[in-house]
């Protein structure tokens, strides 16, 4: 296990895509969540340009270095490598997994798994530090994602104790508890802080409540 997976714990805070305009309140409020207690920030970005995007990726790099947390960018190899990321997280879509990690072997390695364990046999067999299921609920990012029921998070936990497993998908306040019950390391959420009226106190509730459902986690 690298320093990052084991570092991969708590709320993993998503970022919208948003124009060159607003990417400032996008930092701020990433800033406001790691003063809350958020400890890894996912990159997401499917409209910027290549340099556009590797740029951001520097600036989240800067904050989440100083905050002790992580930075991990989605879809892209290229920008993980070149900002110096923690790692990077892939879809089925992204390219191969071995290619994946060849490109950055000492760093984290996530890889979303939708609702098949299958397909995180693979990804674990393949290298990957990270797994993701979802969507646990109905999402508003991705409303036409699948679901994926709260037991895969118990039966991958069962099944690779070493790796981190990441429940997405619809997570909020009020089930955050629960998704952290079911064995979940990491929730990983975007509207539930971004679309709060105070982010940073959306942050720090989220905080509280997962940790209170991890301490009812039974290995």
């Amino acid at each position: 296990m690298t320093a990052e997976t084991s570092q991969l714990r708590g709320i993993y805070l998503l970022t919208p895509d948003v124009g060159s305009s607003t990417f400032d309140a996008v930092l701020n409020i990433v800033r406001q969540s790691l003063e809350a207690g958020v400890r890894a920030i996912q990159y997401r970005d499917k409209t910027a340009g290549l340099t556009q995007r590797l740029e951001r990726a520097c600036q989240l790099v800067a904050l989440t270095r100083a905050a002790g947390a992580l930075l991990i960018v989605n879809d892209s190899v290229e920008i993980a490598s070149s900002s110096n990321a923690d790692g990077v997280h892939i879809g089925r879509d992204d390219g191969e997994l071995a290619e994946a990690r060849r490109r950055l072997p000492h760093q984290l390695l996530g890889v979303s798994c939708y609702n098949e364990l299958s397909r995180a046999r693979a990804a674990v067999a393949a290298g990957a530090d990270a797994i993701a299921f979802g969507s646990v609920y109905p999402s508003l990012t991705k409303p036409a994602a699948v679901r994926a029921p709260l037991s895969l998070l118990s039966d991958a936990r069962a099944a690779w104790p070493q790796r981190r497993i990441i429940a997405i998908g619809g997570i909020n306040t009020h089930n955050v508890a629960t998704v952290a019950a079911a064995g979940a390391d990491a929730a990983a959420v975007l509207d539930a802080i971004f679309g709060a009226a105070n982010p940073a106190t959306a942050a720090r509730e989220l905080v509280r409540r997962f940790n209170e459902g991890r301490s009812r986690f039974q290995t």
